[in-house]
């Protein structure tokens, strides 16, 4: 008997990529990827021409359901026809940065937002971008109706493509980063709408975590989907305990939990799971493109970066990188630039640099999980994931940093495995998504003088981020 087939799609800053796995024991069965341009914004048209070339030749045979897994946060503003009405503002285009203070001080500061959505809106969310495109284009704001999500708009083309298109849908997971969606009422927030906009907008509907987008014609089960940070959480089954840290474009520090964070600093964000729980997030613009670009400024490839900063005592000799090379969002610093503090002749070797900027992007991530403790979670391991968590450096100076068990996953695309467990929920219905395996292969740990060390080297970078914080 043949094993029944799921999808999952990863749509992401970078890329689409596919995997079709095995609908009860979630085993891969195969994958794909097709590129997506760099950039801030992007006209959506890519992402749907992405797909197309990732499930060519066969990817989707005898594959019954599939959900996508997409970036958060990104504006993809229609008219009353659905045609887009300009370009995608993806999380990472930092232009809003204005457009969220000023609506976190029209609402009365970051307390009112959490009080009211457990989220504190920065340039990323969604509620900023509205707010923005309301003063700098306001011939475009005048032309939309609806706002939904990159991951709305690519199941929305799904089914649209197969005929079984009914309406703009969402979840609550991705909901959740709009900043005009409560995770903790579950309703939209009309008047945040107005508060953005002038005036209230059309949205998706919120479906359960296994209520179906849709059917096609030809009977493909299409899943509600969910933004990228909460189909990892349910790619990798998390446990209480466990903070997961993945280091791609971004870096995340999140975990699931029973409850909301409500962070009045706004340092953590509480968004919705996939799976009906919570998911205290902290997000970094800049995680592992601070290796390449360390890289690329010692003109070696990320093999030899990686023993250069190996070869480095830990602290680097008293070099320290704040690593916000392309501003940050947590802390929020949109304008901020990279800083190389503690220079001097005696530590000015590649080894030190190379160390100082493998513990400047953890230290950053460091605060993250320094946040959620703070608010009651419990952390017992870190679950590293994500491109730069491949690094040999990465891997050994992890547990010195978090001073925590650094467990590492199999090699996965977990947000796609996720968004393929969504679908297999979706398909089986229940209460509870299947119960899939999730094998680790490194599992991690520093002895008590080097984690003694590493609390040094964070504590250093927590002193240099607060002479970079405004007055």
């Amino acid at each position: 008997m043949s094993s029944r087939l799921v999808a999952g799609v990863d749509s992401s800053t970078q890329s689409t990529k596919i995997v079709v796995c095995d609908a009860e024991t979630g085993a891969v069965v195969r994958t794909s990827r097709a590129p997506h341009p760099d950039g801030t914004s992007v006209d959506p048209e890519v992402w749907w021409r992405a797909y197309e070339d990732a499930t060519a030749d066969g990817m989707l045979d005898g594959v019954e359901a599939i959900a996508v897994g997409g970036q958060q946060h990104g504006m993809v503003a229609l008219d009353s026809d659905g045609a887009v009405v300009r370009e995608a503002l993806l999380w990472n285009d930092v232009r809003s940065a204005g457009a969220a203070r000023e609506l976190v001080d029209e609402l009365g500061g970051a307390g009112a937002w959490v009080d009211r959505l457990d989220v504190v809106p920065v340039a990323a969310f969604t509620v900023a971008k509205v707010r923005w495109l309301r003063d700098a284009e306001p011939d475009n704001a005048a032309r939309l109706d609806t706002v939904v999500l990159p991951h709305d708009w690519l199941t929305g083309r799904i089914l649209e493509a197969g005929g079984g298109l009914r309406g703009w849908t969402t979840d609550r997971g991705d909901a959740s980063g709009t900043g005009y969606w409560s995770p903790v009422t579950g309703e939209y927030d009309a008047g945040i709408q107005r508060l953005a906009l002038g005036r209230e907008f059309g949205v998706p509907r919120v479906l359960g975590p296994a209520e179906p987008a849709g059917v096609t014609d030809a009977g493909l089960v299409v899943g509600a989907g969910t933004g990228d940070n909460m189909g990892a959480a349910l790619g990798l089954g998390l446990q209480p305990g466990d903070v997961v840290v993945s280091l791609g474009t971004s870096g995340t520090v999140f975990a699931v939990q029973d409850t909301p964070t409500r962070d009045a600093s706004g340092q953590i964000a509480g968004f919705a799971s996939a799976d009906g729980r919570h998911l205290p997030l902290m997000c970094t613009l800049n995680a592992a493109r601070v290796l390449t670009t360390g890289a690329q400024l010692l003109g070696v490839d990320l093999d030899e970066f990686s023993r250069l900063a190996l070869a480095a005592p830990i602290g680097a000799q008293g070099l320290t990188l704040l690593p916000y090379l392309d501003g940050e969002r947590t802390p929020d610093l949109p304008d901020a630039t990279g800083t190389l503090g503690g220079l001097t002749r005696a530590n000015a070797t590649p080894e030190n640099l190379a160390r100082a900027c493998v513990e400047g992007m953890l230290a950053n991530l460091v605060a993250g999980v320094e946040g959620l403790k703070q608010h009651g979670l419990s952390a017992r391991r870190i679950v590293l994931i994500g491109g730069a968590a491949a690094s040999a450096a990465v891997r050994e100076i992890a547990p010195i940093l978090f001073g925590l068990p650094v467990h590492i996953p199999a090699p996965g695309e977990y947000v796609g495995i996720g968004a393929a467990r969504q679908a297999a929920w979706a398909l089986a219905g229940g209460d509870e998504p299947p119960a899939w395996h999730v094998a680790y292969d490194h599992e991690l740990e520093a002895t008590d003088d080097d984690v003694t060390a590493g609390r040094a080297v964070y504590e250093r970078s927590v002193s240099y981020t607060h002479l970079t914080l405004p007055t």
